[in-house]
Parts: C-alpha cells; structure tokens; sequence
C-alpha cells in the first residue's frame, strides 16, 4: 500500500484549499502534517482567523446569482429540463453554502466543520450527477418535469449523497475507524478520491459529450456549442488555478488569497454558462398557434 499516488491527499492538500482536507487534517482545518503555504486571512478574537474572505464574499454572489438563474427558469414555461435544470442551480446554492465554512475557513467548532464538509462532498457528487442527468433529459427518454423523471433524480443523486457524506463523516469523526487518515501513508483515503476527486469529474465530462452530440447530431446547431464549451474552459480555468498555480499565488501574497478565490470566480461563471447553454437550446414559451384572419 502506498506504492501508488492513486488515493494520495497529502500532495493536493498541501498545494490547494480542498473541503476534504478539513477531515483528513488532524485538526480538521486547511493545515495539516502536509505542510504547504497557510492563509493568514482576518484576524479575529482568541487566535482565531477568517481565512478566505474573497472566497467567502464570491460564494455570496454566487449563491444571489444562482437564485436569479433559477427564477428565470421559472419564466422558461416551455423549456425541456425546466424542473430538473432548477435541481441543478438548488444543489449548486446548497454547495457555495458549505464552502463558506469549508474552503472559506470561516471559524468553526471542529465537528461542525466535519458536517458542513459532509455535505459539501455529498452535495458535489450528486449535483455532478444531476448535471448528467440532465443531459439525459434533453434526449427525451422520459418526459422532463414529471414526476418520475424528477424521482428518479432525487432518489439517485440522494444515494450519492448520502453514501458519499457518510464516508466523509466517518472520515473525520471515527466512528467505525475504517477511514482513519494516515499521515504515514499520504493521507490515503481511496473512497474519497473516487467520490470526490474522479467521479464529479467523469460526469462533466460525459455531460459535455451528450450535449454536444444533442447539438451537433440532432439539433444541428453551432451556436450552443460556444456555450458549452465556453463553460467546459472556465471549469478548468478554475481547476487549473486550484490545483496549480495556486502555491504560487498562497506564497506570492504572503498568504492573503490563494487558487481557491479564483476557483470559486470560475465554477460561478461555468455554471452561469451551462444555464445560457441550456437556455439557448429550449423555448421560452409555449408557440402561439396562427389564427385564420377574416372570413372563408
């Protein structure tokens, strides 16, 4: 065990402000055996620090954003995916929440963190999914908005949910000490990696290749396509300036911000984009059929 990178935390936790390292660290914060660059933040009273201000005031507007998206799809009568689009936008409100307290470093209580991180996990994972799912939806297998398309959804992103927060929680409160993280052993932690590293990650990707075959096979649009991809660049924008520059931007400040401030900015903007995306591709409104003027 250990002779593989596959399920290594300590290497991104050490380089990137991750919501999984609060229950891997001993501490349950961003620091950890992992070393790395620590954001100094506001201080506060009794030692403490708000670490992630520009984080925190982007999850804000993004979360204002969010809502406006979602009650504009309300005003998309006739758009296919309306229900499961607006599932969408609710599962990315619930995660900017809990990246407040989780990548923000919003001063906790240690177990409260756990939680909050637990759902943030959870709600990563099966947010990722319904995003699939909605590609899914716009082949029209099943008809969108009803009640069996939606509880299909629910109940499938819920057992994500809910088994992906389950091992986040019993990661950082012990509870069966089967995820125990080891710093001897790189903070492995195989379940999570999957979970929250590669599977969100598959999805996205298959989400993009069934919108694009949507488009370009059965649609035989261009123009969506700009969007789409648009929004795929601006995801890995914000990937690339988490999981990369962001050491360099930690030591460059002295501390002050990091990658995670411009990976919130970027996931905002891609998901404003796959909602233009989705927009661009349905009808606002049910067609007016013509009326026969005058007399036969």
């Amino acid at each position: 065990m250990g002779s593989t990178n596959f399920g290594n935390f300590d290497a991104f936790c050490r380089d990137s402000t991750l919501p999984v390292c609060n229950v891997l660290s001993e501490t349950h914060t961003q620091q950890g055996g992992w070393g790395g660059c620590e954001l100094q933040g506001i201080p506060l009273s009794d030692g403490r620090h708000l670490g992630n201000l520009g984080s925190i005031l982007l999850c804000g507007i993004a979360i204002v954003v969010s809502i406006l998206l979602l009650l504009r799809s309300e005003k998309k009568k006739a758009a296919v995916g309306r229900r499961e689009m607006q599932l969408f936008l609710i599962g990315y409100i619930i995660i900017e929440i809990c990246e407040i307290f989780t990548v923000g470093e919003f001063p906790l209580n240690a177990t409260v963190r756990i939680a909050f991180t637990g759902i943030h996990l959870g709600m990563i994972i099966a947010t990722t999914w319904i995003l699939l799912l909605n590609a899914i939806v716009g082949y029209q297998i099943l008809d969108d908005g009803t009640p069996l398309s939606l509880g299909l959804m629910l109940i499938s992103g819920a057992v994500l949910f809910i088994g992906t927060g389950y091992i986040t929680l019993d990661t950082g409160y012990h509870w069966t000490n089967e995820f125990v993280p080891d710093p001897s052993d790189h903070y492995r932690n195989i379940a999570l990696y999957v979970l929250y590293q590669l599977a969100p990650l598959v999805f996205l990707v298959a989400f993009y290749v069934l919108e694009a075959i949507l488009v370009l096979r059965i649609l035989g649009e261009i123009r969506p396509m700009i969007y789409l991809t648009g929004a795929a660049v601006l995801f890995a924008l914000g990937q690339i300036f988490n999981y990369v520059i962001s050491p360099y931007i930690c030591n460059g400040t002295a501390g002050k911000i990091d990658g995670a401030l411009f990976e919130t900015l970027f996931t905002l903007l891609a998901v404003v984009m796959v909602w233009i995306f989705w927009s661009s591709i349905t009808e606002d409104d049910w067609p007016i059929a013509s009326q026969p003027t005058g007399y036969p």
